[in-house]
């Protein structure tokens, strides 16, 4: 059994009457689910827009507000407040269902948006994206809450494939745009822009969800009570995960005092809100949830740098450096695709093995174009492949998260899989921001621009990517435990 009891889930505990899970029948898109899964893709689509676009701004972004030494603070800042988001969300769903904590994060994500777009200071485009961290946080768990009770089993890999594949379009189209608009109009319009896509998102997915999925699962139980206790653990995890950032970007030794607080507050947080045995990879369960961790801290940590890296040491423009990723969403999706095939449910694990490997391969090679005689092609060949990887190894994680859980127990093991996932990224994110800044890394800033410079810190660089590879490598272990013994423990 998981080491969260029953009764503290931080979503539905069952799927609810509406979710015919018993069914063998059907599709995502026939009549009973048409609407709903057109309109949850159109959610996950604007969160790809908004991935790939402001992550192509971004560094130009923190140029002009003199913020590259604090660089892994824009990305690090949504994953920190998105952490206690997440069981906010899950107990929220729990009493009234996922749509109220869907719009209210999707309208959390445009604010964000917006206070970003609008910053005089760096500090300030920080805060706004911690408050998009807060409205992420938010659907994300919703969007688990309505697949638990809306799709039966035999479904869950197929709108986890829908999922992967609404990336495509954004991964080509928004590094293009984000890139001329940012070179033409400038960066802001970037940020302000992309709220504008909240409407569609909106206007398709809370309606289908307020007749599928609403409500609490058991709508003749009593009301489940807020668990206190819990929202106190995660307001610690992110708290803590902020302190460890800020003591990372620092290097003083007056860090170490704010670095003590914030493992202080991570260890028992952690304890608290993640299943038995998830830190010594148990078998089963534990290990899905660990792994997941490990695949997206990695890769998004790596991923975070790539633009930089390349408009700083190579010269190239923003929009082709944001280009330089896009046929990573299309790889992405054909992973994600692999795995939704029948064929494949019996050789899950190896695919998953191979999908980590293929990831931290795609990472080790990516700094390789910090010497000048290796094209630039390689780190958009080598992200391809890393992306075919991570298409394979997130949506099985989460198919085999629901597969592994009880149906009592699904709510509080999604969440536990979203805090692995945004806690690893905010830790591996301060990791290599800290060896970024202690390698000279911040000195870069005057260098971004349409074309940059190159030149200057290359080891600032590869102290991040070769990390990284690294902790991929060690994820490739972990998903030889998948499966076995301890597979609800």
């Amino acid at each position: 059994m998981s080491a969260l009891e029953p009764r503290d889930a931080d979503v539905a505990e069952s799927p609810g009457p509406r979710a015919a899970h018993d069914d063998t029948k059907g599709s995502v898109l026939d009549a009973d689910h048409r609407a709903l899964s057109i309109g949850m893709v159109s959610v996950v689509l604007l969160i790809a827009f908004e991935a790939t676009a402001v992550g192509t701004a971004m560094p130009v972004a923190a140029r002009e507000l003199n913020g590259v030494s604090v660089y892994a603070f824009a990305f690090s800042a949504y994953f920190t407040t998105s952490l206690f988001a997440m069981v906010l969300a899950g107990q929220w769903s729990d009493r009234s269902g996922p749509l109220a904590p869907l719009a209210a994060g999707i309208t959390a994500f445009a604010a964000g948006l917006l206070l970003s777009g609008t910053a005089g200071a760096m500090w300030l485009f920080i805060v706004g994206r911690a408050v998009q961290g807060l409205g992420g946080g938010l659907v994300i768990v919703a969007l688990y809450v309505v697949v638990s009770r809306a799709y039966a089993e035999h479904l869950r890999p197929a709108i986890m494939a829908a999922f992967a594949a609404s990336w495509v379009v954004p991964s080509v189209v928004g590094p293009l745009a984000s890139g001329t608009i940012t070179e033409h109009l400038g960066w802001r319009w970037v940020f302000v822009g992309i709220p504008v896509l909240v409407v569609l998102p909106l206007a398709l997915a809370l309606p289908a969800i307020r007749r599928t999925a609403s409500g609490p699962a058991d709508p003749h139980a009593p009301v489940v009570p807020w668990d206190r206790r819990r929202i106190l653990l995660a307001l610690a995890i992110s708290v803590g995960a902020g302190l460890l950032q800020y003591a990372g970007q620092e290097l003083r030794w007056l860090s170490l005092l704010p670095a003590a607080a914030g493992v202080a507050l991570l260890v028992p947080a952690v304890r608290g809100l993640l299943p038995r045995g998830t830190v010594r990879a148990a078998r089963g369960l534990p290990s899905v949830i660990l792994l997941r961790g490990i695949a997206a801290g990695s890769f998004i940590a790596a991923e975070s740098f790539v633009p930089l890296m390349l408009v700083t040491q190579r010269g190239m423009s923003v929009t082709l450096a944001g280009l330089s990723l896009a046929v990573g969403g299309l790889t992405w999706a054909l992973g994600s695709w692999i795995q939704s095939r029948p064929w494949t449910e019996p050789y899950r694990e190896r695919l998953v093995v191979l999908g980590m490997v293929l990831v931290a391969l795609s990472i080790a090679a990516a700094p390789s174009v910090l010497i000048a005689a290796v094209p630039v092609w390689v780190v958009a060949a080598a992200w391809a492949f890393g992306c075919l990887g991570m298409g394979a190894v997130i949506t099985s994680t989460s198919v085999l998260l629901l597969k592994l859980s009880a149906p009592e127990e699904a709510g509080a093991n999604s969440a536990a899989l979203q805090i692995s996932d945004g806690l690893s990224n905010v830790l591996l994110l301060a990791l290599g921001g800290a060896a970024f800044a202690a390698l000279g890394g911040g000195a870069v800033g005057h260098a971004v621009g349409s074309h940059a410079a190159t030149g200057s810190h290359p080891v600032a660089f590869a102290a991040v990517f070769l990390p990284m590879a690294g902790v991929a490598a060690v994820g490739a272990w972990v998903a030889t435990r998948l499966n076995g013994a301890g597979a609800r423990a």
